[in-house]
């Protein structure tokens, strides 16, 4: 059984819906968000990234940037920019990209669940970028941006969600990337009540994209049932806001590798290591075309890796590829011990496209290694059996737009 919740969303005017809605706060530095935010002050980086609103060079993790958070939020409702509706609901939120749509449902989702391992996990979290989301949403009150979650798809909420969907949207929009965002506020009481009923036949959710926002709104859950000694476990700071979206209409993109230097080797010693593993061929540029193989960029030249031997498939784990590029390639011959650690290893989101992985060796990296995407159905699997993915492993187009629904905790 999965529990969603209803709930009172705080929202931009309908007509300042495109000036506010912001990139995820994680996909952008303090540089990149200080340029978009020049020329528009309603843009909700002013709220999940309010360092832009201090000088330069202000510690991100500083009291003042919390500060200023909370004080920008309350500015966006003093000034009308940003609104609570009347009824608690769900909302829909599809998104458009290259002729792709994708739609789910923005809900209020149970921290118990998540605390119960009914909303699943594939990915570690890290203590700082943790800490930073759960003083965010104590400091704000609120759950600035959604998590990204799935679930195996149910005809009974199809059926319900396209129902809602053949109305007049509410907010409808292209973003300058030229991705659409459509939201439809559900004003029927027995369509909501219809979506938390089906939802409750469905098994678990699974988080996509997300995993500090969660464990971030379980802690701040934590703190104030702490501090509440009325505490019933209905209370909003009992739920987190997220998008839930049936796997059938989602993709994962290529999570790919570059790396500072060769470890020592030659380009010619590593060619020949590599070919102890793979069948290594010169190709022009492209991308990985199936499972298990690898194409990689060295010395301005592209090159096709194609595993040898046969793979292990009933490790989940083990046989995604990006497991075999680090098992068989980073760690024995490049002496990449722990990728979420080493400093001379980097990563790029395939949305970037190979032109990116070639840049950036052309720029210093030693060498770029494109890699075959996982599939959602790899995902839930290894979320299934309570097992975690290497990091870096999973990369969602589009993103979820930040400050087009604001859920508040009090």
């Amino acid at each position: 059984m999965v529990d969603i919740r209803p709930f009172r969303a705080l929202r931009p005017k309908k007509d300042l819906a495109k000036a506010v809605a912001a990139p995820p706060y994680d996909v952008l530095d303090s540089s990149e968000a200080r340029t978009l935010v020049a020329s528009n002050p309603h843009s909700f980086l002013h709220v999940t990234k309010s360092e832009v609103d201090l000088p330069e060079g202000t510690h991100l993790y500083s009291d003042q940037v919390y500060a200023q958070a909370r004080q920008n939020l309350a500015n966006m409702i003093d000034e009308g920019v940003l609104a609570f509706d009347q009824n608690e609901t769900f909302y829909v939120y599809r998104q458009r990209m290259d002729g792709r749509e994708q739609t789910g449902i923005v809900a209020g989702t149970s921290v118990a669940e998540y605390n119960e391992g009914i909303i699943k996990k594939h990915e570690k979290t890290r203590q700082g970028k943790e800490d930073d989301r759960t003083r965010h949403i104590l400091e704000t009150g609120a759950n600035t941006g959604p998590v990204f979650m799935t679930y195996r798809a149910s005809t009974a909420i199809d059926e319900i969600v396209d129902n809602v969907c053949a109305a007049e949207p509410d907010v409808d929009f292209v973003a300058d990337d030229q991705i659409a965002h459509t939201i439809w506020v559900i004003k029927d009481e027995s369509k909501v009540n219809a979506l938390q009923s089906a939802f409750e036949k469905v098994p678990a959710l699974y988080i996509a994209d997300g995993h500090h926002r969660s464990a971030s709104a379980a802690r701040v859950a934590q703190i104030k049932r702490d501090q509440n000694l009325a505490h019933t476990g209905d209370e909003p700071y009992n739920y987190f806001m997220s998008v839930i979206f049936p796997d059938s209409q989602l993709r994962i993109l290529d999570y790919n590798r570059l790396v500072k230097d060769l470890n020592g080797l030659s380009p010619e010693d590593f060619l020949t290591k590599l070919g102890a593993e793979f069948e290594v061929e010169k190709i022009q540029k492209a991308r990985p075309a199936e499972k298990y193989e690898f194409t990689m960029f060295l010395g301005d030249q592209w090159y096709r890796l194609r595993l040898k031997n046969a793979v292990d498939t009933t490790d989940p784990v083990a046989s995604l590829d990006v497991s075999i590029l680090q098992d068989r390639v980073l760690a024995p011959i490049l002496g990449i011990g722990d990728p979420r650690l080493d400093e001379r290893m980097d990563f790029v989101g395939g949305i970037r496209g190979m032109d990116e992985l070639e840049r950036r060796v052309k720029d210093g990296m030693a060498v770029a290694f494109a890699v075959f995407p996982a599939s959602m159905d790899e995902l839930l699997n290894i979320a299934d059996a309570s097992e975690i993915m290497p990091p870096k492993s999973t990369w969602f187009e589009p993103k979820l737009r930040s400050g087009l629904i604001i859920r508040t905790i009090e």
